[in-house]
């Protein structure tokens, strides 16, 4: 024979989850659960775990600008500040040993046998306090320009356009080299080592314009300062104008490119961004190789 209960047995006190030493009459809107003040958030209706949270993240698709970038609070070009950095940081190095100036510049001489010259000249620039124009300006346009399209085109995107550029501009260096060698009184393109970011800038402002040209926004601020470094790299002694107009081009695809691929487009062309701008890519080590395997040289 069973005898009742001496006292009613006390409930036990609904303790969060993610901190069981913390007792909580609150509850979950989404998933019932007791939650302490530290794993509240808002929701549109009550409060929510910080766990539901994270699950409704993962499901929401983030929301992406019209060339694909993710639009988000978080709008800081850190792929621009990080490009900027570096240069600045081998700046200084070249300020501390002439060493890296030789080992990161590019001449079609060398580049042959030792190809990260085509990318790494992107990131050096004339040595010397005197010459601290060269990087200020290269600097403040990449960082005028990376404000602009990091953003809009998401920062994978904006580095893949930056390098590609780059290289773009040794690989016009390269095919517009001189091979005069006969010439007592002009020193072969050849042989002549280029450094600087202009033109991975140069297709950074032509990937803009056609970006523009695309979205129907203007672009006349961006015309005038093109059009005047375009003139003074054909008239300022001393100034790599190949490279200029390698980047330029290569700039000019990628951001056609870019712009024929957007999230606006046909699935069928989204889904050709990847191989198309590898294909510029490949098209510009074809051209390298090209010239190299015609190129007639005296040694």
């Amino acid at each position: 024979m069973s005898e009742p209960p001496a006292h009613q047995q006390e409930q036990q006190a609904p303790v969060c989850p993610r901190h069981p030493d913390r007792v909580s009459y609150v509850r979950c809107q989404r998933c019932g659960r007791p939650t302490c003040p530290e794993c509240q958030r808002p929701a549109a209706v009550g409060i929510q775990c910080v766990d539901c949270i994270r699950e409704a993240n993962r499901a929401t698709r983030p929301t992406r600008t019209t060339l694909g970038g993710r639009a988000s609070r978080d709008t800081r070009p850190l792929v621009t500040y990080t490009l900027i950095g570096i240069c600045v940081l081998v700046w200084l190095g070249q300020l501390a040993t002439p060493t890296v100036t030789r080992e990161l510049w590019f001449s079609p001489l060398q580049g042959d046998s030792e190809p990260w010259r085509f990318i790494t000249a992107a990131f050096v620039h004339a040595p010397g306090v005197g010459n601290i124009w060269h990087i200020g300006f290269n600097m403040y346009a990449l960082w005028i320009l990376g404000q602009y399209l990091e953003p809009l085109l998401g920062r994978v995107r904006f580095l893949a356009l930056y390098l590609i550029s780059a290289i773009g501009g040794s690989v016009g260096y390269l095919l517009f080299a001189s091979t005069n060698f006969g010439a007592a009184d002009q020193r072969p393109g050849w042989i002549t080592p280029t450094v600087g970011a202009s033109g991975a800038v140069f297709g950074l402002f032509l990937a803009l314009f056609v970006i523009n040209r695309h979205l129907g926004r203007s672009s006349s601020g961006i015309i005038a300062i093109l059009v005047i470094n375009a003139v003074l790299g054909f008239l300022v002694p001393g100034i790599a104008w190949q490279a200029h107009v390698g980047g330029a081009v290569t700039g000019l695809l990628c951001g056609g490119v870019i712009a024929w691929t957007s999230p606006r487009a046909p699935q069928w062309r989204q889904r050709l961004q990847v191989p198309l701008l590898v294909a510029v890519l490949v098209l510009a080590g074809v051209l390298a190789w090209l010239r190299y395997a015609t190129v007639d040289l005296p040694f």
